[in-house]
């Protein structure tokens, strides 16, 4: 490919979002750039702190419980307050617990800040991802989504090797480093992000019909279909946490050394990194369910294939096919998300979304030890192989009267309600529901927002 041909390319992957995106995808990237407590809490606790491995595992998984525990907490603050009010705590208050959990020597306090960290920190992802959702244009999302992701992982690779190099200096510098980076992030979206929530319409004087019923929680456990998507992903997040988790104990298992995981699985992120951008630019316009379905399989299979890997060039290689599923399982399965989602109720389905992820951080070590233990690495391989079956087996069954993403049929229409008139004598305008394509664009000082409005008789 020439290099016009490539700029063209990188134009077209990158062009058409709005600069709100933007400053979100900035933010993104700077987060991860600042990771350092997710990536080595256990190091630092067994090496720095000189606790046993078995203390180290729970306080790893205190911190998942907090994000656990915090999902929906933060998916009803999005719809309630604003998606940039939750961001804004949630960032500034991992700022503050992340630089107190490095002063923290008590085992008990160690243990107890670490699970308000992992409370705190995922507490902005069903915000972030609801954001996305109402400034971006559905055709666009999956773009857009696959962009934010390459951020994570760009941001991740890069401060795993420099965070490395900081915890051979110091710990704490590690842990101070993560703060202000984290509390940067608030900054940009205190300056830079306006609110995108969209606003319902007010209802005149009189009017006696019934308000449209508010989302709640018990909205969205009811919603079966959605409700499914988020069994589903929970399946897939069982998958590739395996590579994590299930990964290092078999290659261990198989006498190889931790530096040569690091090598293998370091195929992950150079992989995303290289090749999110194009492999976006060949399947947005694919369809969806095909995708899904697709990516589930090469999920489990992908893993599957390590009961046949003896050396690190076979482990890399299956590390590449799953790579690859994830690459495109991603943006896809968040896409799925907001549509299914109805537009004023985006933070509470985005944090049951998150949930399901976060439960699956939880999960997968437990069964990886078990199946491990019990039957032997082959056997781990194995299931992920029919988790990978069972899940593309569900997204057939669930996306096949799917309407298409430009219909925006998740985002759901509310029933029409009456705008006040601005003054008396004046006639009320029709009522208005906003559709998937709008665009919030407000400015800091409070500007107008541009809105496409679908207009019907009352």
């Amino acid at each position: 490919m020439s290099v016009i041909a490539l700029r063209k390319a990188a134009h077209e992957t990158v062009s058409g979002l709005p600069r709100e995106f933007w400053w979100l995808w900035t933010s993104t990237l700077v987060n991860r750039l600042g990771a350092f407590v997710a990536t080595f809490m256990a190091l630092y606790l067994t090496l720095d702190r000189g606790y046993s491995a078995s203390y180290a595992g729970l306080v790893v998984a205190l911190h998942g419980l907090g994000g656990v525990v915090s999902s929906l907490g933060a998916g009803v603050m999005t719809d309630r307050i604003g998606r940039r009010p939750t961001m804004l705590i949630s960032q500034s208050s991992t700022a503050v617990s992340v630089a107190v959990l490095g002063f923290m020597v008590h085992p008990v306090a160690i243990a107890a800040v670490a699970f308000v960290v992992g409370m705190t920190n995922n507490a902005s992802r069903p915000a972030v991802q609801a954001m996305m959702a109402d400034i971006v244009r559905p055709e666009d999302r999956v773009r857009a989504f696959s962009l934010n992701y390459w951020a994570i992982n760009l941001g991740f690779a890069v401060s795993s090797a420099g965070a490395g190099f900081i915890a051979e200096y110091s710990y704490l510098a590690g842990f101070i480093g993560e703060a202000v980076m984290t509390l940067f992030c608030a900054v940009v979206v205190f300056l830079k992000v306006p609110e995108s929530r969209p606003e319902k319409a007010v209802r005149a004087v009189g009017d006696t019909r019934p308000e449209p019923d508010e989302v709640r929680i018990g909205t969205v456990l009811r919603d079966g279909r959605f409700m499914s998507v988020v069994g589903l992903s929970f399946l897939v997040a069982l998958i590739f946490q395996q590579g994590y988790v299930g990964l290092p104990v078999a290659m261990g298992a198989d006498g190889f050394s931790s530096s040569d995981f690091g090598a293998a699985i370091a195929v992950n992120g150079v992989l995303i990194v290289a090749l999110q951008i194009p492999v976006t630019r060949f399947i947005q316009q694919r369809d969806p369910r095909k995708l899904l379905i697709l990516s589930s399989l090469v999920a489990g299979y992908g893993f599957g294939l390590t009961a046949f890997a003896g050396s690190i060039g076979m482990y890399a290689m299956t590390i590449c096919v799953w790579t690859l599923a994830e690459i495109v399982n991603s943006p896809t399965q968040t896409g799925l998300v907001v549509q299914l989602s109805p537009v004023h109720g985006r933070g509470r389905y985005q944090g049951m979304y998150t949930m399901s992820w976060a439960a699956a951080a939880l999960v997968a070590p437990l069964m990886s030890g078990y199946v491990i233990d019990q039957y032997g690495t082959t056997w781990l391989w194995g299931t992920c192989a029919v988790l990978g079956t069972a899940a593309a087996a569900g997204y057939w069954l669930l996306t096949r009267n799917l309407p298409d993403e430009g219909d925006d049929a998740g985002e759901r229409r509310e029933e029409p309600t009456v705008v006040v008139a601005a003054s008396a004598g004046v006639n009320t305008t029709e009522g208005a529901n906003t559709t998937a394509g709008t665009k919030a664009t407000t400015g800091a000082g409070g500007a107008a927002q541009d809105r496409e409005l679908s207009m019907r008789s009352a």
